[in-house]
């Protein structure tokens, strides 16, 4: 019999598996993700049946069904193993997998199959379901799913742990996640200047319920060295480091630890280890850049000159965050780092292009670009001596309403100068109108008509400022 292409697809959407989770490709870097979760599955053994899942899902994204097929078939094998006692229960996201995968290799029959097999599952598993069922371990694997996809997910991931932990609240993979959802979304709102998420007690309760699980450890002691409290965090890295001397997302974190604490040739030397275990982790890449920038600045601030030391420095920076950016064209901060270690090189044609190109992408997201905007206006101020295009390109950055880190970044450093200008005496009308504007970007109404009477006063036939007062007044 021939099955009908649509009640397929509807059966299909009705499934709860990666191609149902609006996980979307634009969000990540194929490449990077799939080096990811292949070094993921050389550590962790225990979580080879959610990799496998996710790596069919990279695969097919990359338009390799046939590699997407044998890896769920990896997933079965890992599913078997580590519970024999439970199959069906365990295998509804990679036969979800399956279904999908065959649909879209126009191989409906086999499609169709799998569709059955969840659905007669979930009707054995639960009487109220079709196929869609309210699993935990569903929840979990989702949430872990979402994680990978980035900061756009973060929210979404913590709701899926959550969900999970209402019905196994001791359950430490659940815990596990939601001390991570919770870690990285605080982590983002300090990036992006948004409301914090408390997530300390969170790991805390993460690591108590999951003694072996060193990365957990790892995020408890950043968390509490951002809380100024980095000599309780130690001890959690020198137990890791003691626990896990070779798994190298703890070693990331551990790295990332004494950069922050200053002692960067400690984060340099445990990340070149973690380097060699993993050489294609881009975080690896990016943290060991950001060492070297350090000791670049370092030595810049140094009463004698390392001119050979500081070259060295900066062609190895360089190297790595351009390995970063090739594997994840979308690690949209990296160009930034990369265009500010070319300033600092001196080499100002090169940090220009940078700019350039990643202020022309038209995926940046808006928060993104205002940072980059940021950057972009302290290059020109510092490195090219030029304070009416740093003034050009912080108000670039303010244009764009969404309210984040770097708009407040931009918001500041252009109010800085300008009122600088002013306050000195060789402030002129434009100066003064360029503050209007600020102040009106800024939703301060009153401090602009202000600005812009004054603006008026000194230039009188000035059309620009005229209009745009009687607009704000207007607007009041």
């Amino acid at each position: 019999s021939t099955i009908s292409k649509d009640s397929l697809k509807t059966s299909l959407l009705q499934l709860e598996c990666h191609f149902t989770w609006a996980l979307l490709q634009e969000h990540v870097g194929l490449d990077a993700l799939e080096d990811t979760v292949l070094d993921h599955i050389k550590f962790f053994v225990e979580y080879n049946i959610i990799d496998y899942n996710m790596l069919s899902y990279v695969y097919h994204l990359k338009n390799s069904n046939e590699e997407a097929l044998s890896n769920l078939r990896k997933a079965e094998e890992a599913i078997q193993k580590h519970h024999p006692g439970e199959i069906a229960r365990r295998s509804l996201v990679t036969w979800g997998n399956y279904a999908w995968i065959y649909y879209h290799m126009q191989r409906y029959e086999e499609a169709q199959t799998y569709v059955s097999k969840v659905e007669d599952s979930c009707k054995k598993l639960s009487s109220t379901a079709h196929g869609k069922i309210q699993l935990p371990e569903i929840y979990a694997e989702q949430g872990w799913a979402l994680l990978r996809f980035g900061r756009n997910y973060f929210e979404r991931a913590k709701n899926c742990f959550a969900n999970a932990l209402k019905s196994e609240p001791d359950n430490p993979d659940f815990n596990a996640g939601y001390a991570v959802a919770m870690y990285r979304l605080d982590h983002c709102s300090k990036i992006y200047g948004e409301e914090r998420t408390p997530c300390l007690e969170a790991l805390k309760r993460a690591v108590e319920l999951n003694p072996k699980d060193t990365t957990i450890m790892a995020l408890l002691a950043l968390q509490l060295q951002q809380l100024q409290r980095g000599k309780e965090g130690e001890r959690y890295i020198e137990e890791g480091l003691q626990k896990t001397p070779d798994f190298p997302v703890f070693l990331r974190h551990a790295a990332n630890f004494y950069r922050v604490k200053g002692q960067v040739n400690k984060a340099v030397e445990i990340l070149q280890k973690a380097l060699a275990l993993t050489p294609n982790s881009i975080v690896l890449h990016h943290q060991l850049a950001l060492c070297y920038r350090f000791k670049i600045c370092q030595l810049k601030k140094a009463r004698y000159t390392h001119q050979e030391e500081e070259e060295n420095l900066i062609q190895l920076a360089i190297f790595h965050l351009k390995t970063a950016i090739d594997k994840k064209p979308v690690f949209f901060s990296a160009y930034a780092d990369l265009a500010n270690i070319y300033a600092l090189g001196e080499r100002y044609e090169d940090a220009e292009e940078i700019f350039q190109e990643v202020l022309q992408r038209n995926d940046l997201p808006c928060d993104d670009k205002q940072g980059i905007y940021f950057h972009y206006g302290s290059f020109q101020h510092i490195h090219m001596k030029s304070e009416s295009k740093a003034i050009k390109c912080y108000i670039e950055g303010l244009k764009i309403e969404k309210n984040s880190f770097g708009r407040k970044k931009c918001s500041k450093a252009v109010e800085h100068l300008l009122k600088q200008k002013i306050e000195s005496g060789l402030g002129d009308a434009t100066d003064i109108g360029t503050l209007g504007l600020v102040h009106n970007l800024n939703g301060k109404k009153q401090e602009a008509i202000k600005c812009y009477k004054k603006a008026i006063a000194l230039d009188p036939n000035n059309e620009d400022y005229q209009n745009a007062l009687a607009e704000l007044q207007l607007s009041i």
